[in-house]
């Protein structure tokens, strides 16, 4: 087994991640792969956190487009955080697997309250920490809160989950199937040319804190356990100069 890049981690699993290809919910097949991954991971030695979302459930954001009052429909998105938890949480058991899950905001009767000194402790004891509810406040996303808990718990870097992208492109390589794909990109680079890695006041944190971020394809083969042993896979932001690769091969 390769040796581990890092010593602990913090994985960012958007809701989609783990819709699999079910239009609406949570695959059971996919919350599995992701546990065995994890357990691999976990194997190395590596300490792991994640932060969920829930654009699978319930998307705040959207629900404010169709006339809902923005901050509530932002709480109910972190209820639907709290699914997505603990629905990991039960496939990581059944896996053999440690797990707590704390939460930003008060459901004591399924998860334990977001105290950081409490986490960091179930991190050294061998515990892969599941953080639900983003930061508890509305108008936040949860790309925020994987930025500010692996800042808050020294993580040595976020892994940033995609669904069927792998890695960050200078265009939507759906849109353009010529745009190339950066290999290592600045932090600068990333907010001035707004390309999607994480939304801009998460960025801002990992740049003012010189967190590293690697962005990668969650359905590629072993995906979690390949980046954090380190395999260069993906996109890696950070203190970097940014670098592309090259163009795709032309279709003949």
């Amino acid at each position: 087994m390769a040796d581990p890049a890092y010593k602990r981690i913090l994985l960012k699993l958007s809701g989609e991640a783990l819709q699999g290809d079910l239009p609406y919910g949570i695959d059971p097949a996919t919350l599995n792969t992701i546990a065995s991954q994890l357990k691999a991971v976990r194997q190395m030695g590596i300490e792991v956190a994640i932060v969920v979302g829930g654009g699978n459930i319930f998307r705040g954001a959207a629900a404010s487009d169709a006339g809902m009052d923005r901050a509530t429909g932002d709480y109910a998105g972190m209820l639907a955080t709290i699914i997505n938890g603990l629905a990991l949480q039960d496939a990581l058991e059944r896996n053999d697997i440690t797990v707590r899950t704390q939460s930003a905001i008060t459901v004591t009767a399924v998860a334990e309250p977001y105290i950081r000194r409490r986490a960091m402790r179930h991190l050294e004891k061998g515990r892969i920490v599941i953080f639900a509810a983003g930061t508890g406040n509305p108008y936040m996303t949860t790309d925020t809160a994987a930025a500010l808990r692996a800042i808050e718990i020294g993580a040595d870097v976020v892994l940033m989950a995609k669904k069927n992208v792998d890695g960050v492109y200078e265009a939507d390589p759906f849109q353009e199937p010529s745009a190339r794909k950066f290999r290592s990109l600045s932090y600068l680079d990333a907010l001035n040319r707004r390309v999607q890695v994480m939304d801009s006041t998460a960025l801002s944190l990992c740049m003012e804190n010189s967190l590293p971020i690697v962005v990668f394809d969650l359905r590629m083969p072993h995906s979690i356990s390949r980046v954090a042993a380190g395999e260069h896979t993906g996109t890696l932001v950070g203190d970097l100069t940014t670098e592309l690769e090259q163009a795709p091969a032309a279709a003949t």
